[in-house]
C-alpha cells in the first residue's frame, strides 16, 4: 500500500457515494485470509502502524498486543470500515492467544530513541524484550514471516535467530530486520536533491540499520541524476543520520514514529503480497545472508510464499561505496556477535 493509496481511499469517503466506494476499494474476495500481529501495538510506532495494517486490503484479521493500553487501541482502529477484524490483547497472559495463527507478526515493541541515546543503550532494553517475545512466536506461530522493527535491529535479528534455533523453530526465509525506513529516507532525499518525482525512484539500501552501516546504493539510483561526489557524500550522510535528525527535531519528546510505521506497513504489505504469490516483489531487508561474510546483512530479497525467495548480490558499487561498504563491516560484524552473545548467555 502507497499513499497514493490512502490519498484515494480518503477523497473517495470523502464525497458521495462514500460507502459503495470504499467497498470497491478496499474488495477482498481474491485475497486469501491473512492474520497480522502487532506487538507492541500501544506505543509510539505501533499506533499508527496498526492504522495503516487497518488500511491494508490483504489482511483480514488484525491481532494488536502490548503489555497495557491496546484494547482502546484496537477499539479505536476497529471503527475503521475495512476488511479486518480487530482484536486487542494486553498483559503477557494474552500473548498466546494474540499470537495463535498469526501469518506475519510485526514487532515493534521495545522503547525509542532519545537524545544523547545511542543504540547500543537501547540494546539493554530492548534485547529483553525482543527475546521474551520471540520466544513466544516459536511457541504459538512457528511458521510466520517475522518484521523486526525494534532498534538495535542489527542485534535484534540475530536474537530472535538464536531463540528460534533454540526453540527448533528457526528458518531463515522467514526472519527480517525492516531496513525500509533507510530506503524510505534515501528515496526522499534523493528525489529532493536530484529534482525528479519521488514515485519514480528507486535506491537499494545495504549493510546494516545504524549509523554507518547503512549504506544507500546512489551509484545505483534510477532515475539517473548528475550528482556530484560531495552531494552522493551529503546524501548518504543525511540517510545514515535521519534517525538522530527526527529525534534532535522532536527535543526530546519523541523519534521517528511515523516513518518508521509507514515503511513498517509498506515491507509487510510487501510479504503479504508474497505470501498470495505475487511476483517479483523486491525490497531491501536485514536477512541470514551470504553475500559478505557476515551471517546477517541487508540487501535487496525477493519475496515469496515462504518469505525469502531469493538474496539478491549487490550489484556494482562505485568506489565510494566500496570504501563504504568496507567501514561499516567490522561495526555490524560487532552488532550481530552482540545479539548472539546475549541470546545465548542470558
Amino acid at each position: 500500500m502507497t499513499l497514493s493509496m490512502l490519498s484515494s481511499v480518503v477523497r473517495r469517503t470523502s464525497t458521495s457515494g462514500a460507502s459503495r466506494l470504499t467497498r470497491r476499494q478496499f474488495s477482498s474476495e481474491a485475497a486469501p485470509e491473512r492474520k497480522v500481529a502487532i506487538l507492541g501495538a500501544a506505543g509510539g510506532i505501533g499506533q499508527p502502524l496498526s492504522l495503516l495494517m487497518k488500511l491494508n486490503p490483504l489482511v483480514s484479521t488484525l491481532s494488536l498486543y502490548d503489555i497495557a493500553g491496546t484494547p482502546g487501541v484496537a477499539a479505536d482502529v476497529s471503527h475503521i470500515n475495512t476488511r479486518s477484524q480487530v482484536a486487542g490483547f494486553a498483559g503477557e497472559d494474552q500473548l498466546g492467544q494474540a499470537l495463535e495463527g498469526s501469518d506475519v507478526v510485526i514487532i515493534p515493541a521495545g522503547v525509542p530513541r532519545k537524545p544523547g541515546m545511542t543504540r547500543d543503550d537501547l540494546f539493554n532494553i530492548n534485547a529483553g524484550i525482543v527475546k521474551s517475545l520471540c520466544t513466544a512466536i516459536a511457541k504459538y506461530c512457528p511458521n510466520a514471516l517475522v518484521n523486526m522493527i525494534s532498534n538495535p535491529v542489527n542485534s535484534t535479528v540475530p536474537i530472535a535467530a538464536e531463540v528460534f534455533k533454540k526453540a527448533g523453530t528457526y528458518d531463515e526465509k522467514r526472519l527480517f530486520g525492516v531496513t525500509t525506513l533507510d530506503v524510505v529516507r534515501a528515496k526522499t532525499f534523493y528525489a529532493g536533491k536530484a529534482k525528479v518525482n519521488v514515485s519514480d525512484v528507486i535506491v537499494p539500501v545495504v549493510g546494516g540499520h545504524a549509523g554507518i552501516t547503512i549504506l544507500p546504493l546512489l551509484s545505483q539510483a534510477t532515475p539517473k541524476a548528475n550528482l556530484s561526489d560531495e552531494e552522493i557524500v551529503v546524501l548518504t550522510k543525511r540517510t545514515q543520520d535521519g534517525g538522530t535528525e527526527v529525534v534532535e527535531a522532536k527535543a526530546g519528546k519523541g523519534s521517528a514514529t511515523l516513518s518508521m510505521a509507514y515503511a513498517g506497513a509498506i515491507f509487510a504489505d510487501a510479504c503479504l503480497k508474497g505470501l498470495n504469490g505475487v511476483p517479483d516483489v523486491v525490497e531491501c531487508s536485514f536477512v541470514q545472508s551470504n553475500v559478505t561474510e557476515l551471517p546477517f546483512f541487508a540487501s535487496k530479497v525477493r519475496l515469496g510464499k515462504n518469505g525469502v525467495e531469493e538474496v539478491l548480490g549487490l550489484g556494482p558499487l562505485s568506489d565510494y561505496e566500496k570504501k563504504g561498504l568496507e567501514a561499516l563491516l567490522p561495526e555490524l560484524k560487532s552488532s550481530i556477535e552482540k545479539g548472539i552473545k546475549f541470546a545465548n548467555s542470558s
